[in-house]
Protein backbone atom coordinates (compact mmCIF):
# COMPACT_ATOMS: atom_id res chain seq x y z
CA UNK A 1 0.00 0.00 0.00
CA UNK A 2 2.39 3.09 -1.24
CA UNK A 3 1.25 6.15 0.43
CA UNK A 4 -0.05 9.16 -0.89
CA UNK A 5 -0.50 12.59 0.62
CA UNK A 6 -4.47 11.47 1.70
CA UNK A 7 -2.90 8.38 3.54
CA UNK A 8 -0.10 11.00 5.35
CA UNK A 9 -2.64 14.08 5.95
CA UNK A 10 -0.77 15.64 8.65
CA UNK A 11 2.61 14.83 7.92
CA UNK A 12 2.77 18.33 7.52
CA UNK A 13 1.75 18.79 11.47
CA UNK A 14 4.60 20.19 13.27
CA UNK A 15 3.89 21.16 16.79
CA UNK A 16 4.68 24.60 16.38
CA UNK A 17 2.51 24.56 13.38
CA UNK A 18 0.17 23.36 15.38
CA UNK A 19 0.51 26.08 17.39
CA UNK A 20 0.46 28.71 14.93
CA UNK A 21 -2.95 27.20 13.72
CA UNK A 22 -4.60 27.13 17.25
CA UNK A 23 -3.10 30.80 17.69
CA UNK A 24 -4.99 32.46 14.41
CA UNK A 25 -7.93 30.71 15.74
CA UNK A 26 -7.85 33.27 18.70
CA UNK A 27 -6.46 31.37 21.44
CA UNK A 28 -3.46 33.21 23.58
CA UNK A 29 -1.36 30.25 23.38
CA UNK A 30 1.76 29.81 25.86
CA UNK A 31 3.52 26.89 24.06
CA UNK A 32 2.79 23.70 25.96
CA UNK A 33 1.01 21.15 23.94
CA UNK A 34 0.46 17.59 24.73
CA UNK A 35 -0.79 14.90 21.82
CA UNK A 36 -3.73 13.12 23.10
CA UNK A 37 -5.04 9.56 22.27
CA UNK A 38 -6.47 9.09 18.78
CA UNK A 39 -5.63 7.89 15.74
CA UNK A 40 -8.56 8.97 13.49
CA UNK A 41 -7.96 12.57 13.47
CA UNK A 42 -4.65 14.39 15.78
CA UNK A 43 -5.85 15.73 18.80
CA UNK A 44 -3.88 17.98 20.99
CA UNK A 45 -4.45 19.04 25.30
CA UNK A 46 -3.60 23.07 24.89
CA UNK A 47 -2.04 25.22 27.26
CA UNK A 48 -3.09 28.67 27.65
CA UNK A 49 -1.72 31.98 28.95
CA UNK A 50 -4.09 32.53 31.61
CA UNK A 51 -3.39 28.91 32.95
CA UNK A 52 -6.22 27.04 31.58
CA UNK A 53 -6.46 24.55 28.81
CA UNK A 54 -8.77 23.65 25.73
CA UNK A 55 -8.23 20.73 23.19
CA UNK A 56 -7.78 21.28 20.12
CA UNK A 57 -8.83 18.38 16.95
CA UNK A 58 -7.44 18.63 13.76
CA UNK A 59 -10.12 16.50 11.44
CA UNK A 60 -8.99 13.98 9.25
CA UNK A 61 -8.98 14.73 5.59
CA UNK A 62 -11.81 13.34 3.29
CA UNK A 63 -13.48 11.19 6.19
CA UNK A 64 -16.48 13.78 6.65
CA UNK A 65 -17.68 16.91 4.48
CA UNK A 66 -17.68 20.49 6.29
CA UNK A 67 -21.48 19.96 6.90
CA UNK A 68 -20.88 16.86 8.86
CA UNK A 69 -18.55 17.83 11.01
CA UNK A 70 -21.07 20.73 11.85
CA UNK A 71 -23.85 18.45 12.13
CA UNK A 72 -21.70 16.82 14.98
CA UNK A 73 -21.04 20.14 16.50
CA UNK A 74 -25.02 21.33 16.42
CA UNK A 75 -25.67 17.61 17.95
CA UNK A 76 -23.64 18.52 20.81
CA UNK A 77 -24.93 22.03 21.65
CA UNK A 78 -27.88 20.76 21.27
CA UNK A 79 -27.55 18.06 23.70
CA UNK A 80 -25.94 21.10 26.24
CA UNK A 81 -28.74 23.03 25.58
CA UNK A 82 -30.90 20.11 26.78
CA UNK A 83 -29.05 19.61 30.07
CA UNK A 84 -27.57 16.27 28.75
CA UNK A 85 -23.59 16.45 30.02
CA UNK A 86 -21.98 17.64 26.59
CA UNK A 87 -18.80 19.50 25.36
CA UNK A 88 -19.43 21.50 22.16
CA UNK A 89 -16.59 23.42 20.43
CA UNK A 90 -15.83 27.47 21.51
CA UNK A 91 -16.84 29.79 19.03
CA UNK A 92 -13.65 30.63 17.23
CA UNK A 93 -12.13 34.00 16.07
CA UNK A 94 -9.85 34.28 12.99
CA UNK A 95 -6.83 36.52 13.95
CA UNK A 96 -3.95 37.16 11.12
CA UNK A 97 -0.53 35.36 12.29
CA UNK A 98 2.85 36.14 11.10
CA UNK A 99 3.48 32.48 10.71
CA UNK A 100 1.25 31.48 8.17
CA UNK A 101 0.61 32.43 4.58
CA UNK A 102 -3.14 32.12 4.57
CA UNK A 103 -5.87 33.30 6.52
CA UNK A 104 -8.24 31.48 8.47
CA UNK A 105 -11.57 31.38 8.27
CA UNK A 106 -13.98 30.14 9.98
CA UNK A 107 -17.61 28.36 9.65
CA UNK A 108 -20.73 27.19 10.50
CA UNK A 109 -24.01 29.13 12.55
CA UNK A 110 -21.77 29.17 15.92
CA UNK A 111 -18.55 29.64 14.08
CA UNK A 112 -16.94 26.65 15.48
CA UNK A 113 -14.89 25.24 12.55
CA UNK A 114 -11.95 26.50 11.77
CA UNK A 115 -9.98 26.38 8.55
CA UNK A 116 -5.70 26.89 8.45
CA UNK A 117 -3.27 25.63 6.22
CA UNK A 118 -5.24 22.64 4.95
CA UNK A 119 -6.47 21.31 7.94
CA UNK A 120 -9.72 21.96 9.49
CA UNK A 121 -10.18 22.20 13.04
CA UNK A 122 -12.42 22.99 16.27
CA UNK A 123 -11.31 23.83 19.57
CA UNK A 124 -13.33 22.66 23.12
CA UNK A 125 -12.93 23.27 26.69
CA UNK A 126 -10.48 20.84 28.70
CA UNK A 127 -13.29 18.29 30.97
CA UNK A 128 -11.48 16.07 33.30
CA UNK A 129 -12.75 12.95 34.48
CA UNK A 130 -11.59 8.73 34.90
CA UNK A 131 -12.82 5.74 33.43
CA UNK A 132 -16.17 4.92 34.46
CA UNK A 133 -16.15 1.31 36.95
CA UNK A 134 -18.29 -0.69 34.97
CA UNK A 135 -18.55 -3.62 37.70
CA UNK A 136 -20.45 -0.89 39.63
CA UNK A 137 -24.44 -1.61 38.68
CA UNK A 138 -25.02 1.86 40.04
CA UNK A 139 -22.46 3.16 37.64
CA UNK A 140 -24.19 1.08 34.68
CA UNK A 141 -27.71 2.23 36.15
CA UNK A 142 -26.28 6.18 35.56
CA UNK A 143 -24.94 5.41 32.57
CA UNK A 144 -28.31 3.92 31.45
CA UNK A 145 -30.04 7.24 31.98
CA UNK A 146 -27.24 9.66 30.37
CA UNK A 147 -27.66 7.58 27.40
CA UNK A 148 -31.91 7.67 27.64
CA UNK A 149 -31.49 11.59 28.00
CA UNK A 150 -29.20 11.65 25.13
CA UNK A 151 -31.26 9.72 23.12
CA UNK A 152 -34.38 11.78 23.98
CA UNK A 153 -32.40 14.25 22.50
CA UNK A 154 -31.17 12.21 19.47
CA UNK A 155 -34.79 11.51 18.87
CA UNK A 156 -35.97 14.96 18.08
CA UNK A 157 -34.96 15.36 14.61
CA UNK A 158 -32.74 13.24 12.24
CA UNK A 159 -29.31 14.26 10.69
CA UNK A 160 -29.37 15.86 7.46
CA UNK A 161 -25.91 14.70 6.47
CA UNK A 162 -24.28 12.02 8.85
CA UNK A 163 -24.27 8.44 8.60
CA UNK A 164 -26.68 5.72 8.40
CA UNK A 165 -25.46 2.87 10.38
CA UNK A 166 -26.80 -0.33 8.50
CA UNK A 167 -25.42 -3.05 6.65
CA UNK A 168 -24.53 -1.42 3.77
CA UNK A 169 -22.22 1.45 5.36
CA UNK A 170 -20.83 -0.45 7.89
CA UNK A 171 -20.69 -4.06 6.06
CA UNK A 172 -21.40 -3.83 2.48
CA UNK A 173 -19.27 -0.71 1.26
CA UNK A 174 -16.15 -1.72 3.25
CA UNK A 175 -16.39 -5.34 2.07
CA UNK A 176 -16.38 -4.13 -1.23
CA UNK A 177 -13.29 -1.76 -0.94
CA UNK A 178 -11.37 -4.37 0.77
CA UNK A 179 -11.81 -7.21 -1.80
CA UNK A 180 -10.69 -4.72 -4.84
CA UNK A 181 -7.34 -3.97 -2.58
CA UNK A 182 -4.28 -5.69 -2.64
CA UNK A 183 -4.55 -6.05 0.82
CA UNK A 184 -5.91 -9.60 1.66
CA UNK A 185 -3.26 -12.30 1.32
CA UNK A 186 -4.16 -14.38 -1.32
CA UNK A 187 -4.47 -18.06 1.08
CA UNK A 188 -7.15 -15.42 3.01
CA UNK A 189 -8.88 -14.07 0.56
CA UNK A 190 -11.49 -16.27 -0.46
CA UNK A 191 -12.38 -17.64 3.11
CA UNK A 192 -12.42 -14.32 4.58
CA UNK A 193 -14.70 -12.73 1.67
CA UNK A 194 -17.18 -15.71 2.40
CA UNK A 195 -17.65 -15.80 5.31
CA UNK A 196 -18.21 -12.01 5.37
CA UNK A 197 -20.36 -12.35 2.82
CA UNK A 198 -22.32 -14.34 5.14
CA UNK A 199 -21.94 -12.47 7.91
CA UNK A 200 -23.42 -9.28 6.23
CA UNK A 201 -26.60 -11.31 4.69
CA UNK A 202 -27.61 -12.01 8.43
CA UNK A 203 -26.66 -9.06 9.81
CA UNK A 204 -28.81 -7.33 7.22
CA UNK A 205 -31.44 -9.96 7.45
CA UNK A 206 -31.90 -9.11 11.38
CA UNK A 207 -32.53 -5.14 10.72
CA UNK A 208 -34.40 -5.86 7.45
CA UNK A 209 -36.63 -8.18 10.38
CA UNK A 210 -37.31 -5.23 11.94
CA UNK A 211 -39.52 -3.26 9.86
CA UNK A 212 -40.36 -0.49 12.17
CA UNK A 213 -36.89 -0.45 13.84
CA UNK A 214 -36.48 3.32 15.10
CA UNK A 215 -33.23 5.24 14.05
CA UNK A 216 -32.44 8.47 16.13
CA UNK A 217 -29.22 10.28 16.28
CA UNK A 218 -26.89 8.23 18.51
CA UNK A 219 -23.31 8.83 20.13
CA UNK A 220 -22.31 5.87 18.25
CA UNK A 221 -19.13 4.66 19.17
CA UNK A 222 -20.37 4.54 22.95
CA UNK A 223 -17.17 2.19 24.74
CA UNK A 224 -15.80 3.32 27.82
CA UNK A 225 -12.66 5.05 26.55
CA UNK A 226 -15.66 7.82 25.15
CA UNK A 227 -17.14 7.87 28.86
CA UNK A 228 -15.05 10.10 31.14
CA UNK A 229 -16.60 10.30 35.11
CA UNK A 230 -16.58 12.78 37.78
CA UNK A 231 -18.64 13.30 40.88
CA UNK A 232 -21.12 14.63 39.05
CA UNK A 233 -21.57 11.80 36.41
CA UNK A 234 -20.92 10.79 33.58
CA UNK A 235 -20.00 12.97 30.58
CA UNK A 236 -18.57 11.99 26.44
CA UNK A 237 -15.79 13.63 24.92
CA UNK A 238 -16.33 12.23 21.42
CA UNK A 239 -19.15 12.47 19.21
CA UNK A 240 -16.58 11.81 16.25
CA UNK A 241 -18.79 9.12 14.96
CA UNK A 242 -22.32 10.35 15.93
CA UNK A 243 -24.94 9.02 13.02
CA UNK A 244 -28.53 7.56 12.66
CA UNK A 245 -28.71 4.17 14.43
CA UNK A 246 -30.87 1.67 16.85
CA UNK A 247 -30.41 2.75 20.65
CA UNK A 248 -28.71 -0.25 21.37
CA UNK A 249 -25.46 0.69 18.92
CA UNK A 250 -24.74 2.77 22.00
CA UNK A 251 -25.43 -0.14 25.21
CA UNK A 252 -23.06 -3.01 23.63
CA UNK A 253 -19.75 -1.83 23.85
CA UNK A 254 -19.91 -0.74 27.04
CA UNK A 255 -20.55 -4.93 27.73
CA UNK A 256 -17.87 -7.37 28.37
CA UNK A 257 -16.73 -10.98 30.51
CA UNK A 258 -18.65 -13.96 30.68
CA UNK A 259 -22.15 -14.28 29.66
CA UNK A 260 -23.45 -13.80 32.85
CA UNK A 261 -21.50 -10.44 33.28
CA UNK A 262 -22.77 -9.21 30.45
CA UNK A 263 -26.13 -9.80 31.00
CA UNK A 264 -25.90 -8.16 34.76
CA UNK A 265 -24.24 -5.23 33.10
CA UNK A 266 -27.06 -4.80 30.23
CA UNK A 267 -29.74 -5.37 32.63
CA UNK A 268 -28.39 -2.32 34.85
CA UNK A 269 -27.50 -0.12 32.13
CA UNK A 270 -31.34 -0.69 30.82
CA UNK A 271 -32.81 -0.70 34.49
CA UNK A 272 -31.64 3.02 34.04
CA UNK A 273 -32.70 3.96 30.88
CA UNK A 274 -36.30 3.02 31.06
CA UNK A 275 -36.43 4.83 33.85
CA UNK A 276 -35.97 7.79 31.65
CA UNK A 277 -37.08 6.53 28.41
CA UNK A 278 -38.89 3.38 26.84
CA UNK A 279 -36.52 0.81 25.32
CA UNK A 280 -37.69 -1.45 22.42
CA UNK A 281 -36.29 -4.50 23.63
CA UNK A 282 -36.60 -6.12 20.53
CA UNK A 283 -33.37 -4.76 19.37
CA UNK A 284 -31.10 -7.00 21.75
CA UNK A 285 -31.47 -9.08 18.56
CA UNK A 286 -28.93 -6.69 16.81
CA UNK A 287 -26.27 -6.50 18.83
CA UNK A 288 -24.51 -9.69 17.39
CA UNK A 289 -25.29 -8.22 14.04
CA UNK A 290 -23.72 -5.00 14.87
CA UNK A 291 -20.89 -6.60 16.63
CA UNK A 292 -20.50 -8.41 13.43
CA UNK A 293 -20.25 -5.36 11.06
CA UNK A 294 -17.91 -3.07 13.52
CA UNK A 295 -15.44 -6.17 12.75
CA UNK A 296 -15.48 -5.81 9.20
CA UNK A 297 -15.90 -2.21 9.01
CA UNK A 298 -12.41 -2.51 11.54
CA UNK A 299 -10.31 -4.27 9.33
CA UNK A 300 -11.17 -1.12 6.25
CA UNK A 301 -10.77 1.36 8.75
CA UNK A 302 -6.95 0.15 9.46
CA UNK A 303 -6.57 -0.66 6.08
CA UNK A 304 -7.38 2.79 4.51
CA UNK A 305 -4.96 4.33 7.56
CA UNK A 306 -2.32 2.19 7.34
CA UNK A 307 0.33 4.45 6.00
CA UNK A 308 -0.42 7.46 8.51
CA UNK A 309 2.55 6.53 10.85
CA UNK A 310 0.79 6.43 13.75
CA UNK A 311 -1.21 3.26 12.88
CA UNK A 312 1.16 0.73 12.35
CA UNK A 313 2.45 1.98 15.43
CA UNK A 314 -0.55 0.98 17.29
CA UNK A 315 -1.78 -2.12 15.57
CA UNK A 316 1.21 -3.55 14.43
CA UNK A 317 -0.61 -7.78 13.92
CA UNK A 318 -2.53 -5.70 11.26
CA UNK A 319 0.08 -6.67 9.14
CA UNK A 320 0.67 -10.11 9.81
CA UNK A 321 -0.92 -13.17 7.54
CA UNK A 322 -2.72 -14.24 11.11
CA UNK A 323 -4.63 -11.29 10.84
CA UNK A 324 -6.83 -12.37 8.31
CA UNK A 325 -6.88 -16.16 10.06
CA UNK A 326 -8.17 -15.14 13.04
CA UNK A 327 -11.13 -12.56 11.73
CA UNK A 328 -12.01 -15.51 9.07
CA UNK A 329 -12.43 -17.23 12.67
CA UNK A 330 -14.52 -14.11 14.16
CA UNK A 331 -16.67 -13.83 11.47
CA UNK A 332 -17.69 -17.95 11.36
CA UNK A 333 -18.57 -17.54 15.36
CA UNK A 334 -20.75 -14.31 14.52
CA UNK A 335 -22.39 -16.50 11.79
CA UNK A 336 -22.78 -19.37 14.47
CA UNK A 337 -24.55 -16.93 17.08
CA UNK A 338 -26.84 -14.58 14.05
CA UNK A 339 -28.10 -17.95 12.49
CA UNK A 340 -28.91 -19.78 16.56
CA UNK A 341 -30.85 -16.44 18.07
CA UNK A 342 -34.33 -17.62 17.96
CA UNK A 343 -35.76 -15.20 20.59
CA UNK A 344 -35.15 -11.36 20.72
CA UNK A 345 -32.33 -11.93 23.37
CA UNK A 346 -28.78 -12.75 22.46
CA UNK A 347 -27.67 -16.33 22.85
CA UNK A 348 -25.44 -15.22 25.99
CA UNK A 349 -28.37 -14.15 27.76
CA UNK A 350 -29.79 -17.65 27.95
Amino acid sequence: MPASATDTPYADLTPDLALDIIESLGQRVDGRLLQLNSYENRVFQVGLEDGGFVVAKFYRPGRWRDEQILEEHAFAQELLEGEVPAVPPLTLTAVDHPRLSTPSHILGPHQTLGCVSGHRVSISPRRGGRAPELEDPDVLSWLGRFLARLHVVGSKHPFAHRLRLDAHTMGRAPRQWLLEQDIIPIEQRANWSAMSDQAIDLAQAAFEGMDDLRYRRLHGDCHPGNVLWTPEGPHFVDLDDACMGPAVQDFWMLLSGESRERQQQLNALLDGYESVAEFDWRELKLIEPLRTLRLIHHSAWLARRWNDPAVPTAFPWFASPSYWQQQTDLLRQQIDLMQNMETDRPMWMD
